[in-house]
């Protein structure tokens, strides 16, 4: 059989198998979307003939879990009412609030009030880490959740192999979450997500900055090439900008001035958010940065975008960019460089020529207290 005919539960793209299977109407609840999809990481049909079985079967079995919680409790009638109010695991204890509120739908008031506007990764990291605690613990009132339910749930972060900084972020969102519903029910929360003790520093490596003859070849073999992916690499090589900032510029943000230089105006748009506030900034355009600004600005296409195959959606495909330009550089520079070490090398090297520690900050958008666009001299 042709290694392209899809099999049961899956379809081929580009060569790759992949998963994929409707969610039943009646559980569609519990899930934020109505039909399951991912990367069977395979091209060969029997390998993922054999995944996609397998996860079917787990499916299954976690459908016909989901399905006997909402079945009547056998017996309900001869609980005793004062000890417990509801049945199956969202029990309520009877020293819980009645305006209280499950995790699960703690999530929903506060994508819902707080998501507006926010993008698709605002929306997927909350639902995310709740999804974890309610995998750990189980989906409790917020007042149910005790200091054992946040350790148990540090310890299930650790187990997963996540770093010190991710497990920092998922705690983040979770108190927020639900501190933010807490708030919103008119509830008195002793958040036990807060002051959970963890190593912080685990699994973090520190970023390595590109080194300079790196820096030149890498530079060097985007003139060779001369195409928009390494006009991305240079535009970052030699400015400092975040990969998603330089990658959601418009052409009108690359300004030129009366005297004939050039600047990158780096703002928020609907399809790339800024950081942080001071993230919004003006950023020199000097070196390789301004030769790829005039690569971009002599290009003749309809598109208001620099790099418009990043930005097919409405959202800027930054992690694209990166996994395509990291995975191009892997030859020219150290091992573990990535073009984040741009970023670091620019900061060192702006020190080197003892460009004031002020405008450092403000050309790499370090500052969070908020700046005004000033370019270095």
């Amino acid at each position: 059989m042709s290694e392209t005919i899809s099999r049961p539960f899956t379809f081929v793209k580009d060569g790759i198998f992949y998963f994929s299977r409707r969610i039943p109407k009646e559980l569609r609840c519990h899930y934020t979307s109505s039909r399951i999809a991912f990367s069977l990481r395979t091209r060969s049909a029997k390998i993922a003939e054999t995944r996609a079985r397998k996860a079917a079967d787990q499916l299954d079995e976690y459908w016909y879990h989901l399905r006997s919680l909402a079945t009547e409790l056998p017996g309900k009638h001869m609980l005793r009412q004062e000890r417990v109010v509801g049945s199956g695991t969202n029990v309520q204890p009877a020293d819980v609030s009645p305006s209280s509120v499950l995790l699960s739908e703690a999530v929903g008031i506060y994508l819902q009030l707080k998501g507006k506007g926010r993008p698709e990764t605002f929306h997927r990291a909350a639902e995310r880490a709740c999804g974890y605690v309610i995998d750990t613990c189980g989906d409790k009132h917020l007042g149910a959740y005790t200091k054992a339910d946040a350790n148990a749930f540090r310890d299930a972060l650790i187990a997963r192999g996540l770093a010190g900084t991710s497990i920092t972020r998922v705690f983040g969102t979770v108190r927020s979450v639900t501190n933010f519903a807490a708030s919103e029910q008119g509830l008195s929360l002793n958040n036990p997500f807060a002051g959970v003790y963890y190593d912080r520093t685990a699994g973090v490596s520190d970023r390595i900055s590109v080194p300079t003859d790196a820096l030149a070849k890498v530079q060097h073999e985007c003139r060779v090439i001369d195409d928009d992916l390494r006009w991305l690499v240079s535009l970052v090589s030699d400015t400092g900008m975040r990969l998603a900032e330089a990658a959601g510029l418009t052409k009108e943000d690359i300004i030129r001035e009366a005297d004939g230089s050039l600047f990158a105006r780096v703002r928020p748009h609907p399809w790339r958010r800024l950081k942080t506030k001071g993230s919004e900034r003006d950023v020199p355009l000097e070196g390789e940065a301004r030769w790829a600004a005039e690569r971009i600005l002599a290009q003749e296409n309809s598109s208001t975008f620099a790099f418009p195959r990043y930005n097919k959606t409405d959202t800027t495909n930054a992690n694209a960019a990166s996994a395509a330009l990291n995975k191009w550089m892997k030859e020219y520079v150290p091992e573990g460089c990535t073009m984040h070490g741009f970023r670091h090398a620019m900061r060192d090297r702006l020190r080197a020529a003892e460009c004031p520690a002020d405008i450092v900050d403000q050309i790499g958008g370090w500052q969070t207290d908020g700046i005004g666009h000033v370019r270095c001299p």
